[in-house]
């Protein structure tokens, strides 16, 4: 009979064991996901997936086997964690790469991305743009696990990520430092019409919901991509593969 090969050692940003996770958990430290075995939500760990879905960390219950072919015979407890496969940056260490390039600053911010291969789908788009960062609120948004570095085809080793708490106020910080922003929502001008010439952050939502209202209102733009066939939108990294790569041509023939 086949049976699955066995893990020779867990995945590095794989953390498990009830106390490690409820550990994990209360340090603040980003996580991708979690596993919960099957038939297993009781005691701690039914503590460990409230206190996770309270933060926006999704929370997925698979089968013993799963977990133990992960864990590689290691005592699992019937939980496990995917911790972030990367460190995030904060808003000056972008600016500066802005600087250190001679630049205006060239940024893009995912709203409500959950999905995290949209989100490293992005993060390819902005690499090849040259973007400077990518920004992403705490909640509501994938992390930077094993999907999403893949998705974003090495993208991630080269495109800083940053994680703030509340969007809008960052977007307002943005403002304050000489950054315009620009919603990508289906009702704004066309981006071939936008003033770009100018410091520039690309607001991108979720395929299901798009940019948020407060989010939206807060930017100064709202710009769209002129659609001529019969369906009437892009998925998200689609859409931010057009509207970067424009604003990138015009940022360049300044």
């Amino acid at each position: 009979m086949y049976e699955k090969k066995q893990y020779d050692k867990p995945p590095e940003n794989l953390i498990f064991g009830r106390n490690a996770v409820s550990e994990l958990l209360k340090s603040g430290k980003d996580i991708d996901k979690i596993l919960i075995q099957k038939g297993q939500r009781e005691g701690s760990i039914t503590t460990i997936a409230a206190t996770a879905i309270k933060n926006g960390i999704p929370v997925i219950d698979v089968e013993k086997q799963k977990l133990d072919r992960l864990c590689a015979g290691g005592v699992h407890q019937g939980v496990a964690a995917y911790a972030s496969a990367a460190e995030y940056a904060e808003l000056d260490d972008i600016f500066r790469a802005a600087e250190e390039k001679g630049e205006q600053p060239f940024f893009a911010i995912a709203d409500g991305i959950e999905d995290p291969h949209n989100l490293g789908a992005l993060l390819r788009c902005c690499e090849c743009a040259g973007v400077h960062g990518l920004i992403i609120p705490k909640r509501h948004s994938a992390t930077l696990g094993a999907a999403a570095a893949k998705a974003s085809a090495g993208a991630l080793s080269y495109v800083p990520v940053v994680k703030v708490p509340n969007l809008s106020a960052c977007i307002k910080e943005l403002k304050s430092r000489g950054v315009w922003c620009y919603a990508a929502e289906a009702d704004g001008q066309s981006i071939y019409d936008a003033p770009l010439d100018r410091a520039a952050a690309f607001v991108f939502g979720s395929e299901g919901d798009g940019v948020s209202r407060i989010v939206k209102e807060n930017c100064d733009y709202t710009v769209s991509i002129p659609m001529f066939g019969k369906i009437n939108s892009l998925n998200v990294s689609c859409a931010a593969a057009v509207i970067l790569s424009y604003a990138a041509k015009v940022k360049n023939s300044l």
